[in-house]
């Protein structure tokens, strides 16, 4: 019997996309880039239901969604207690394979593949499902709706995450003894666009990245999101939001239900140099989180700034 979920099931989930909430003209808020009317808006429910903040209840639900969104080349161990073998959740496997049957019977859940049912969490949970019924090596994936279920975060047991960032996709052929020249290839060809990322280690789910003309920080925080505009409105008005010497903020973007501010680094900048400002940063922004009280004009208008330089990436 499937374990009951501890998220809210997909029929009351807070629907982002609902008609109370966006017009059926303005774009849908799954990213989609279609109009929400011929999207999870289409009448007669043929799109799935859009879950707003899919991963939530999932321990380091943040970030689980830098790792989907932000991160080329990330591994987290799962611990699966319906089954024995190994279980790898990954940022992205060859082929953007949903998931892996390794030879050893390890399985590796890719994280960044989109299937586009409405549940990315569901969808991942049905994956790993069908992964664990085969012993059969080779690509398992998705080719219609999954349908109710458990989530991701339902067939786990861990209670943190184990992250580590690599520099690469190397860990492709982690369990391979002997690579061949066809392995060697899609790594280098992989590796090309893989950009420098670093996991700061005195904040959660911040990380550092360098793009080539451009060095980021780019934090996803678990605040609502409300709230949060208005501590880093608070902050804005004050000057406080800086993270570094040179550093600018720049936005965020929502993705999965969040916020994720972003930074703006002068070049030369590296994460090791980030990580007691951002410390410093997270306890304003607490205090800030925690202050009452009207905001002055020139928060009001920090705050409507940054309510103006918002994307929605999912």
């Amino acid at each position: 019997m499937a374990k009951k979920s501890r998220t809210k099931a997909r029929d009351t989930a807070p629907v982002e996309g609902s008609p109370d909430q966006v017009s059926p003209r303005q774009p849908c808020p799954c990213g989609s880039g279609k109009r929400y009317k011929a999207c999870h808006g289409a009448a007669g429910g043929a799109t799935p239901v859009f879950v707003s903040r899919p991963f939530e209840g999932m321990p380091g639900e943040c970030d689980v969604i830098a790792l989907r969104e932000l991160v080329p080349a990330a591994t987290v161990p799962l611990t699966v207690p319906s089954t024995d073998r190994e279980v790898r959740l990954c940022t992205l496997l060859p082929m953007a394979s949903p998931a892996l049957v390794r030879d050893s019977g390890a399985i590796w859940l890719g994280l960044q593949v989109a299937h586009q049912y409405g549940d990315p969490a569901r969808d991942l949970g049905a994956v790993l499902e069908a992964a664990i019924a085969t012993e059969e090596p080779g690509v398992v994936g998705l080719t219609s709706q999954p349908g109710e279920g458990p989530r991701l975060q339902d067939l786990i047991s861990n209670t943190s995450l184990d992250i580590t960032v690599h520099d690469g996709f190397g860990y492709w052929a982690d369990d391979i003894e002997d690579p061949d020249d066809s392995v060697a290839a899609a790594l280098e060809q992989a590796n090309g666009s893989a950009n420098p990322t670093t996991r700061l280690e005195s904040v959660e789910a911040a990380y550092w990245t360098n793009v080539g003309p451009k060095e980021h920080l780019r934090w996803v925080m678990p605040h609502q999101e409300d709230e949060l505009l208005t501590a880093l409105a608070r902050l804005h008005a004050a000057g406080q939001d800086s993270v570094a010497d040179g550093s600018r903020f720049v936005g965020m973007f929502r993705a999965h239900g969040l916020l994720t501010p972003v930074w703006d680094l002068p070049v030369g900048t590296g994460a090791a140099v980030l990580e007691g400002p951002a410390g410093t940063f997270a306890s304003a922004l607490a205090d800030a989180l925690a202050q009452g009280g009207e905001l002055s004009a020139a928060e009001r208008s920090a705050r409507a700034g940054l309510a103006n330089r918002q994307v929605t990436i999912r």
